[in-house]
């Protein structure tokens, strides 16, 4: 039963591995931010988004020595790497969370229905 379990786990994380080793991905001039399939930029070398990073940022305050603290799978470089692309991207970083945070308007919605957008 164990190993059968211990299997499992083996086979999805050989799985997830190449799932990820596929994945379509767009080099950013930042050495340690890339954009994912649907142009989320993500940390090279992790699965975290740089909004979420900033997230960090915003609601507790951090510095970059405390993100390192808290978020130790990242060196100094990847989380430099990410605010500084957050901060020469800010305004359709800041955008695209406020869409996703507050949906579509009833306008945008309407005009996708129709066809217009």
């Amino acid at each position: 039963m164990k190993t059968e379990l211990s299997l499992k786990i083996v086979n999805r994380a050989i799985a997830l591995y190449y799932q990820l080793k596929t994945m379509t991905t767009t080099k950013t001039e930042y050495k340690y931010v890339h954009l994912d399939e649907k142009n989320v930029p993500i940390i090279t070398g992790s699965t975290m988004k740089v909004v979420e990073l900033i997230t960090s940022v915003k609601a507790y305050s951090w510095t970059p020595e405390e993100l390192q603290e808290n978020y130790p799978h990242l060196s100094m470089s990847q989380i430099y790497s990410a605010l500084a692309y957050y901060w020469d991207n800010q305004p359709e970083i800041d955008a695209e969370k406020l869409r996703r945070e507050v949906g579509e308007s009833p306008l945008v919605k309407r005009l996708k229905a129709e066809g217009v957008i």
